[in-house]
């Protein structure tokens, strides 16, 4: 479980007099996500998320919210943030900033089948096309200038064959101009935990808290490396199958250029330096807080190794 900040139900209750959702029945801790403080909140009008940002810089805040209205009123089925009494989607509760969104039907899934991932893809070219016409601007807040930020902080902490490989990947990834790939709204951060399944269908994606303007094909490869795997506990491969009906399903909707589908192997790698390094930052220089979730740094760096490998296949659609 990841909650930094405690919030008693008087506090929320107080709270919940700006909006126009009822008054408050529950309020449950999240036991997921480690980057801000969520619980659900039922109340006499509805179902809804609260989130308190615990880091992210009150000038990004209006990007991720904006963006997520706007994909909502696209038909994306993602959170819609709820204006407060004020006609503002962000307030201050705890001292924290905070905002209430709709809480999304359906479940998870720990292992998808190809038909999920074909699924995905539809559902993330939809939204790339929904995002196009959305005016905010936000570079990619987790992109290469913050590589190469987290990678001084943790190489201290690194020995020296780790070291030597987050070195040579920092190295590959500055030959590489993708900036010039198709770009825009992305999710950054579509993780399987990050999506909702029900009868079949993605129901509803979610926490859009590193999302921001880059390529495309980008996204796409961040979700190859958690959807697509062969095994995620023992077989970190790609799944030939898997990738096949993500890209298939994403081309349909939005058919990929030639730079787009030869650039595909450099964004795996990208993708899976990104996720190495946050997690390498939060095992070594943790944040105070309370039942903090911190993930294998592992998992992410034998990904890399392997989609570095020489030969690493690289499955692509048609």
């Amino acid at each position: 479980m990841s909650v930094f900040t405690p919030v008693a139900e008087s506090q929320l209750a107080a709270w919940l007099k700006n909006y126009s959702v009822g008054s408050l029945g529950s309020l449950e801790p999240i036991a997921s996500g480690i980057e801000n403080t969520n619980y659900f909140v039922t109340t006499t009008q509805g179902r809804y998320v609260l989130t308190l940002y615990e880091r992210l810089p009150a000038a990004e805040l209006p990007f991720y919210l904006e963006l997520m209205a706007h994909l909502a009123r696209h038909g994306i089925p993602c959170p819609a943030p709820i204006a407060d009494l004020g006609d503002r989607y962000l307030s201050s509760l705890n001292g924290k900033p905070a905002t209430l969104v709709t809480r999304l039907a359906g479940v998870s899934l720990d292992k998808p089948a190809v038909a999920d991932c074909a699924e995905l893809g539809a559902l993330l070219a939809r939204m790339h096309l929904a995002g196009r016409s959305y005016g905010g601007y936000l570079e990619n807040p987790r992109g290469p200038k913050w590589w190469r930020s987290a990678a001084a902080q943790v190489r201290p902490h690194l020995e020296p064959g780790r070291a030597a490989q987050l070195e040579a990947e920092l190295a590959f990834q500055s030959q590489h101009r993708l900036a010039e790939l198709p770009r825009g709204a992305v999710h950054a951060d579509l993780f399987r935990d990050n999506a909702l399944f029900d009868a079949g269908r993605i129901s509803g994606v979610f926490d859009f808290y590193f999302a921001g303007i880059d390529c495309f094909a980008y996204d796409l490869a961040v979700c190859a490396n958690d959807w697509c795997l062969v095994d995620a506990e023992r077989d970190r491969r790609l799944d030939e199958p898997k990738t096949l009906a993500l890209l298939g399903a994403y081309q349909a909707i939005r058919p990929l250029q030639v730079a787009e589908r030869g650039a595909w192997p450099v964004l795996l790698r990208a993708a899976a330096l990104r996720f190495w390094l946050s997690r390498l930052h939060d095992k070594h220089l943790p944040r105070p807080g309370m039942l903090v979730t911190v993930h294998d740094p592992e998992h992410f760096r034998e990904i890399l190794a392997l989609r570095a490998a020489p030969g690493a296949p690289a499955p692509w659609a048609s």
